[in-house]
């Protein structure tokens, strides 16, 4: 059970996200959580350089689709900035949403990789369905409540799944909230 909330890999930011080592684990598609992932929580504008990431991979070749408990209108709006498919209302870490996405790319769950900010819903949720799960840290400490509530489990599984020797303490992602 532990596993399900192991990243497969654990990233500072998404600019230490490297398209070749994507590309040789056979991965063509992503699924990017939004809120605190690639824009920060209750905020209407992202970053320029979270704008370049994102344009980056897509001439790289890479599908992507947006995955997120938001309301449609929100992840709408930012999906349109790239003309990318989305999964708005997703109940994640439900499967539903994240088959959804991967439909939404016309992949197989062996070529997808999920990327988000948070244990509980975007690595249990693609760790569930086998796809290759990144975790990142959050943009923002600002949340919504029930996150910050979820991040006092989430750094309590952290420190159960270090004891277990399923994550490396050097590899946790660095952040105030950790």
């Amino acid at each position: 059970m532990y596993n399900l909330l192991c990243p497969r890999m654990i990233l500072n930011s998404l600019h230490d996200l490297e398209c070749h080592k994507l590309k040789e684990l056979g991965i063509e598609g992503i699924i990017f959580d939004l809120d605190n992932t690639i824009i920060p929580w209750d905020q209407q504008q992202m970053s320029p350089e979270i704008i370049e990431r994102v344009n980056t991979l897509l001439k790289e070749g890479f599908k992507i689709c947006l995955l997120s408990n938001n309301m449609e209108k929100r992840v709408k709006e930012i999906a349109d900035i790239f003309n990318i498919p989305f999964v708005s209302r997703a109940y994640k870490p439900a499967k539903t949403g994240f088959r959804h996405a991967i439909a939404a790319m016309e992949l197989s769950e062996e070529k997808v990789a999920v990327i988000g900010d948070q244990l509980f819903t975007d690595i249990l949720g693609g760790n569930r369905i086998g796809l290759v799960t990144i975790w990142v840290r959050p943009l923002s400490s600002q949340e919504f409540i029930g996150t910050k509530i979820t991040r006092r489990l989430e750094r309590l599984a952290v420190r159960v799944l270090e004891s277990k020797g399923l994550i490396n303490k050097s590899a946790i992602i660095k952040n105030d909230n950790y």
